[in-house]
């Protein structure tokens, strides 16, 4: 009963805000610009390249993935400042005096943020499927990709939301979020072989929930493609750090709106 109602208030959470992206829905366009700079004119260039050890695959093969997984961190990352933007309107202080569990609100919010991610996945498998990149069609190779959309998004927009907690202020945030993006990104398997990283950077790489991410797209999406780490542990990391990160911003979550 009690799980009943935690997860009927986190859907209902995520309803009002997928309504917010079905009212406004050019954004999931405009953030599908960067990926197509990404995919056709970096990848393209870089295909040429022949010192990036991809193995088997086409440079843009093994790109593709990692776009997917830096669409999500992009869009995922400054989620947060939403939250800011509640409180300013009041929002926030309805939904704490409400009957919902703290970490209802936040799992609602990272349910929404999923959402979005599938949306960012479908417009960037389409542009891969123009480019005559060979993806998997296997069920069990989609219902995987959505999976790791929807984790990841999830995960990322929980660590944005922790980070709104922490500096309540809308200028604070965006140099945050700003400040973090790129050495994910870059410190990820996303663009290049981990291989090819010094040392003290392959440490980081193993440490980025970016890099399991990717990893588990470019396994699952990618025709020839495979996994270094292997699913299982792709998945488990996302989700212990998913978890983790829910109980932490459930804590912060009141503290914003003092």
């Amino acid at each position: 009963m009690i799980a009943g109602q935690f997860l009927e208030q986190g859907l209902a959470i995520a309803d009002v805000e997928a309504r917010k992206v079905l009212r406004d829905p050019t954004e999931l366009f405009s953030r599908a610009v960067q990926p197509v700079l990404w995919l056709v004119i970096f990848g393209r260039v870089f295909g040429r390249v022949r010192g990036i050890p991809t193995g088997h695959l086409d440079y843009t093969a093994f790109l593709a993935p990692g776009i997917l997984a830096q669409s999500i961190l992009f869009s995922s990352i400054f989620y947060g400042i939403g939250v800011i933007w509640e409180r300013d309107l009041g929002i926030v202080h309805k939904l704490l005096v409400s009957p919902a569990h703290r970490s209802a609100l936040v799992l609602g919010k990272a349910l929404a943020a999923g959402l979005r991610g599938l949306a960012q996945a479908v417009l960037i498998y389409v542009l891969v499927c123009l480019m005559g990149i060979g993806l998997r069609w296997s069920p069990q190779a989609l219902l995987g990709v959505v999976l790791m959309v929807a984790a990841a998004s999830a995960l990322f927009s929980t660590f944005s939301l922790m980070i709104a907690c922490i500096v309540k202020t809308r200028e604070r945030f965006m140099g945050i979020g700003q400040l973090l993006t790129m050495p994910l990104f870059f410190a990820s398997n996303a663009i290049y072989p981990i291989a090819l990283m010094p040392g003290w950077l392959r440490i980081a790489a193993r440490l980025n929930p970016l890099t399991y991410v990717t990893d588990a797209l470019r396994g699952l999406m990618i025709a020839g493609g495979g996994s270094v780490y292997g699913l299982r542990l792709d998945f488990a990391v996302i989700a212990a750090a998913f978890l983790a990160l829910t109980a932490a911003t459930s804590v912060l979550y009141p503290t914003i709106i003092r």
